[in-house]
This record gives structure tokens, sequence and C-alpha cells, in this order.
């Protein structure tokens, strides 16, 4: 046990109120306590804004789905975001983000808050119809790394397929559009030449679904008796991870299964380079069942291993609290091969709450698409989330989806 963690610091993390983090048995338990974030809230009309230095939000605009990561070039922190057009002649959210979400960048001098919009740098034409590639109509939950001196962003996106489409039942074009997402990625040399166009990108999806099995109203049906796969209808949520010992790296994904009502599911696909290509493996993970059969569903995932401790670590959202035992929130797991997933005794992360400077505890509706922000030794500093503070799915006006990056004062101690 002395080899482990004895330390005490002070970091910042965005969202976090109280996060255990329970390593294999023989091993220590870590705390992160959370403070207040810098964050107010200010009334306009009938809506809510975010104001201070822990808030990114656009104006006419949802943001969603944040993914930063420190530039080696200049040491500033870029922000990667999803983006769509909101307002009156908009769609709502729950059609957006598949008719013409698109990709942002922000840039901060601290990786604590502070970014300032740079611009779309993906898809920025949004909600015009376009079927010019396969990720031509909507990009979306992009996810920035960088391996070996270059940068990896990758992405889910969608295209319409077109009326004409193979389809067993009926399925509108937000269906099409639904079902037919998968998975890319954006190569760059620096963060500078991304923003004038100078990047590489797949001509076929970096994956695609393998099986197509749905009891009815499916785009492309895999013949009958055909065995589901876990990347099976659709492939989203991109979470990427090397692993040092074998000296590959993973990809995580998540699709979605019927048995018989609808499941989202999780798979890995692993590869020799960061470009690919990913071989999909059948394994389910992130996959566990209740003590009545039922399995419990995670959503969101992000991965990273842990070198000083010889694990993977995945923090998810935990849609009904089955994996805490408690409320829906954030939930954490880990894995010594990235295979095999384990709940730790303490599984709770983060509630679903921002604690104000003034002491004020706020409850949210929606906390998802975690991704953080590690230090050399693999440690969280920086956690970002989107959040709405109110029901979300059927808004016009993004100015009422919060999506905000908040920051927490944390420490962290040997819990032998």
């Amino acid at each position: 046990m002395n080899d482990l963690f004895v330390m005490n610091m002070k970091r910042k993390i965005l969202f976090v109120c109280l996060a255990f983090l329970a390593l294999l048995q023989g091993w220590a338990q870590h705390t992160w306590q959370a403070g207040p974030v810098n964050l107010e809230l200010i009334q306009r009309g009938n809506s809510e804004f975010p104001s201070g230095f822990s808030a990114f939000s656009l104006k006419n605009r949802f943001i969603w789905c944040g993914s930063a990561i420190q530039a080696e070039e200049d040491g500033k922190y870029y922000l990667f975001y999803s983006a769509m057009k909101s307002g009156p002649k908009y769609p709502r959210f729950i059609d957006a983000w598949l008719l013409g979400s698109m990709i942002g960048v922000a840039v901060s001098y601290s990786p604590y808050g502070g970014y300032k919009d740079i611009g779309i740098v993906y898809n920025k034409d949004g909600y015009r119809p376009d079927s010019c590639s396969w990720d031509a109509q909507s990009v979306h939950n992009p996810h920035i790394k960088r391996y070996n001196g270059k940068y990896y962003l990758y992405y889910c996106a969608t295209v319409d397929p077109g009326g004409n489409a193979h389809v067993k039942g009926k399925l509108s074009r937000r269906d099409r559009l639904q079902q037919n997402q998968k998975l890319g990625v954006l190569c760059f040399n620096s963060i500078k030449e991304l923003l004038e166009g100078k990047f590489s990108c797949n001509e076929q999806p970096l994956l695609a679904p393998r099986t197509r099995v749905k009891p009815d109203n499916v785009l492309e049906p895999s013949p009958e008796g055909t065995v589901t796969k876990p990347d099976n209808l659709i492939l989203v949520n991109p979470a990427v991870v090397y692993h040092p010992l074998k000296k590959k790296y993973y990809l995580y994904f998540k699709g979605n299964v019927y048995d018989p009502t609808w499941r989202g599911v999780h798979g890995v696909a692993i590869a020799d380079a960061p470009e690919g290509p990913f071989i999909v493996q059948d394994d389910y993970v992130f996959e566990f069942e209740t003590g009545d059969n039922q399995k419990l569903n995670a959503e969101d995932p992000f991965v990273w291993y842990h070198r000083k401790d010889n694990c993977f670590y995945a923090v998810f959202k935990d849609f009904t609290g089955g994996f805490t035992k408690g409320e829906p929130g954030l939930a954490i797991m880990y894995a010594e091969d990235g295979i095999h997933w384990k709940l730790p005794e303490h599984s709770l992360f983060m509630n679903k709450e921002i604690i104000l400077k003034n002491g004020e505890r706020l409850e949210v509706d929606r906390l998802e698409r975690p991704q953080l922000l590690l230090d050399e030794n693999d440690e969280p500093i920086v956690l970002y989330s989107a959040c709405s503070i109110t029901p979300l799915n059927m808004k016009q006006d993004g100015a009422r989806l919060i999506s905000r990056f908040q920051f927490f004062e944390i420490s962290k101690k040997d819990m032998v």
C-alpha cells in the first residue's frame, strides 16, 4: 500500500460535488472533494443564462459535448463542442442534434474556464440538406486526443440515405438519420492547420455497424437470424484510449439493441494506430445485471488508462441510479484489461447538481458527455460536462439549454 498515492493537492474540476474512485482489492480508495463554481444565472425574460468564468454558451445555439486539450504548439487550451442553431425557426433539441449538428472550437489560457469561441470547424452548413459524404448532414460527440505529435478528433456523424433506401417498415427522415450514425476521425498536425482547413478525414466511416437487427422500422436490416453485435444499428459516443502495455488503441462506442425493448449497449474496437483500422470485438462492455436479470444501461463513458494503477477507469452517465444504488448522476468503474469492467464499492462520481459560490446547490435535469482533462500523471484536472437545468428535448431556444463547464477546487488524498 505504500506505493499508492500519498499526496494532497488542490485542483479544479468541473461539475463534481463528491467523487469516489475505489480501486481494485488491496488498493487505496481515493476521494475528490468539489467546491463551488465561478458561475451565476441571469434571468432574461423567461430564460436563464449562464454567466461567469466557468460557463461556456453561445447566443442562438444549443451547445453540447465539450472535449478539451492543451495544445503543445502554443500551450493554450482548446475546447471542441457540438453546436446547433436555435430559435423559433429551427428544430427542437431532440431533432436538432440529428438534423444539423456542427463541431466548433473555443480557446482559453486556462483549462478552468474563460473559453472564447473561435468558430465552427466542421459541417459549417448545419441544417442545409447535404448528402455529398457519409458525414455530410450532422456531426456530433467530438472527442479530441493527441498521439505521437498529431491530433485526432473523433466524432459520430450521419447522412440521410434517402427515401429509396432499403427499409423494413416505415422511417421518417429523422429516423433514417438516427439509424445511419457512424464514427469518423479528423487528423491534423496543429490547431492552426485545422482552422485553415488543413486536415484529413475518412472518405468512408472509421467504424460502421456490422449488424442491423431490429424487429421492425429498421434501415438496411440484417438477414433474419443474424446474431446481434454490440455495434448494432448505430455507432455513437466515441472514447479512445491508448493501452501502453499492449501498445494498442481502444475505441469504445455505443450501439443499440432490442431485447425486446430498446437498450443502449457498448463495445470496443482495437487498432495498432489511432487512425485505425479498428477491429471491433464481440464483447459487450460496461454492462451489469441487476438481481432481477435486468441490465443496467451506461451512457457517455469517458475512458482513460492510469499507468501507476495499471488499469482503466471510466466515468459515465448513470441513467437511473442503478449503478450507484442511489440517484441518477455520474458513476465510475474500472477494468484491468479494458474489456471486463467492475464497479467499486463506492461508484458515485458526481451528483446531478451544481454548487454555486453563494453555497446554493442547484439541481439540474441533464448532466451528460463527461470529458476529463488529465495531468501528466493521469490524474483528472478538469471535468467538462454538458448540462441543462430544465427538461431540454422540446426546447428551441438554445439560450435555455445551459451547456456549462463548471470547475471545482478538489483535494485528493489517500484513503487507506
